[in-house]
């Protein structure tokens, strides 16, 4: 098993888990860092992850709390009882846990790739909050980007797999191949060990998904969504921190994207792809950091 660079760095992390009842379900998130820190950020991970994904920019921020729940759906939340999986579902569920752990609107959102179209829906929609992060945002829906090929064949393999029964389609979808597919496709680096590292992150979490159902709905959602349509609704102070190597959301998007907003700073990480959380933390937190200390 490939050892985490990051694992020193986060094992000082102080950490703790809380429960959430929220829209007659139930949430698991991971609360790090110290109640008496000065600034609070409720961080929103991306499609078929969880809370360890975003661990090694938790681990790189100091004097803030991060508070980062398992999506519904996604390892260790059970999924949503009567809402979609989709981004309007998500949206009002990330709302409401913005109300439950920062009911003075004091917190920054943030979100890493599909969470960054929950976040930024979610504050559209009215979530209360000082500021919003979005990391490896998606500017563009991926059926229209420079993906859009490779996008129609996951959207088959997807849509195969919720025509199976249960069981097989269950499988499928779990499969360890096209999980390392999927990762091989993302990663960019050209540390090896770091890449088998990243490899084995996928690996363990990318199938602790709870059902099919919660699954597909999240991932046609991730597909046909994207920031842009939340952007002009956006009224608080934002931070978009693209790669320079990202072909999810290329460039040239992110530049288009930010001048969709009220109030928005581009950041870029360089030589880096769609998993800077995971090959440029320390980068993604000092950007993070500085956006922090320069909101009023």
């Amino acid at each position: 098993m490939s050892a985490s660079p990051y694992a020193d760095l986060v094992a000082r992390v102080p950490v703790r888990t809380e429960e959430f009842a929220l829209r007659g379900g139930c949430t698991r998130a991971w609360v790090y860092g110290s109640d008496e820190a000065a600034q609070r950020i409720v961080f929103v991970h991306g499609l078929r992850g969880d809370h360890h994904g975003l661990e090694p920019i938790v681990a790189h921020l100091s004097g803030v709390r991060v508070i980062v729940p398992d999506l519904p759906g996604f390892g260790a939340s059970p999924p949503l009882p009567a809402d979609r999986h989709d981004v309007a579902g998500y949206a009002a569920w990330t709302r409401d846990l913005l109300a439950a752990v920062a009911p003075a609107g004091d917190a920054v959102l943030a979100g890493h790739s599909f969470g960054s179209i929950v976040a930024s829906a979610a504050v559209a929609g009215g979530a209360d909050v000082r500021g919003l992060v979005l990391v490896n945002p998606i500017a563009a829906s991926a059926l229209a980007g420079p993906r859009r090929f490779l996008t129609g064949l996951a959207v088959l393999y997807h849509r195969f797999a919720g025509a199976l029964p249960e069981r097989a389609g269950t499988w499928l979808l779990r499969h360890p191949l096209m999980t390392r597919i999927a990762s091989v496709a993302m990663a960019t680096t050209p540390d090896a060990a770091l890449r088998r590292w990243i490899h084995a992150e996928h690996g363990r979490y990318f199938s602790t998904f709870a059902d099919r159902r919660s699954l597909l709905e999240a991932f046609h959602a991730s597909v046909r969504h994207d920031v842009g349509e939340s952007a002009a609704g956006v009224g608080v102070p934002t931070l978009l921190v693209a790669a320079e190597r990202d072909d999810i959301a290329p460039l040239p998007a992110q530049r288009a994207l930010a001048e969709r907003f009220a109030d928005a700073r581009l950041a870029v990480v360089p030589t880096t792809g769609h998993l800077a959380h995971y090959e440029a933390p320390a980068v993604v937190a000092r950007e993070v950091g500085a956006f922090l200390a320069a909101l009023p």
